[in-house]
């Protein structure tokens, strides 16, 4: 999964509008706050060092794209279609993505404060190098979830269906709804430090 090449893409300082149609476009540095892209298509995009605070990207569909290095205190992507999409660098505060469907995203460096992913399908989701403060994954369906050197600040996956999710490199504080671990892969050391999670959860006393 590669950034779409940049010369191969037409500079674009237009207005976001609903189901919008932005193909092959370069938006760099754009002020972008607020603005209404509900239902819209970005295919081949590259969104560079924008500024995306309350923007809304509700039912959208990103195939292709490239967010680098954006911003927002808040983005909304609700029930959204995201097919090999790229957020890199970005620094978010909450991103509202649930009931979506995002296969092949990659979430490489940046901080997410609060990622809502909650009933989603999610394939090939790989979290690379970042920081999230709270990882929302209640009842989404999973494959291939992936952490490499990251930290999760708190990880609940209540109701979720995992299949071949590795959690082993992500630092997690805190975690809920343990049951929906299953099928997950974990470390010695995540074992180690879930272990009153665990305990609570089967009702053992360790005395």
């Amino acid at each position: 999964m590669t950034t779409p090449r940049e010369d191969a893409l037409e500079p674009w300082t237009g207005v976001w509008e609903p189901e919008g149609d932005y193909d092959r476009l370069l938006l760099d540095g754009l002020d972008l706050t607020g603005a209404d892209a509900e239902g819209a298509r970005l295919i081949e995009c590259l969104l560079r060092g924008c500024d995306l605070d309350g923007a809304a990207l509700d039912h959208a569909r990103l195939v292709d794209t490239t967010l680098a290095d954006c911003r927002a205190g808040a983005l909304r992507a609700r029930g959204g279609s995201w097919r090999d999409v790229v957020l890199r660098g970005c620094r978010f505060g909450a991103v509202e993505a649930f009931g979506g469907s995002w296969d092949r995203v990659t979430v490489e460096g940046g901080k997410i404060d609060y990622l809502n992913l909650r009933d989603s399908r999610l394939q090939d989701l790989r979290f690379s190098g970042c920081t999230i403060g709270d990882l929302d994954l209640v009842g989404v369906r999973a494959t291939r979830v992936t952490f490499t050197d990251c930290r999760v600040g708190r990880l609940d996956v209540t109701r979720a269906q995992l299949r071949d999710a590795d959690l082993r490199g992500a630092e997690l504080a805190g975690l809920d709804g343990i049951a929906g671990l299953r099928g997950a892969t974990i470390s010695r050391e995540q074992l180690h430090d879930l272990s009153e999670v665990l305990a609570d959860h089967l009702g053992v006393t360790v005395g």
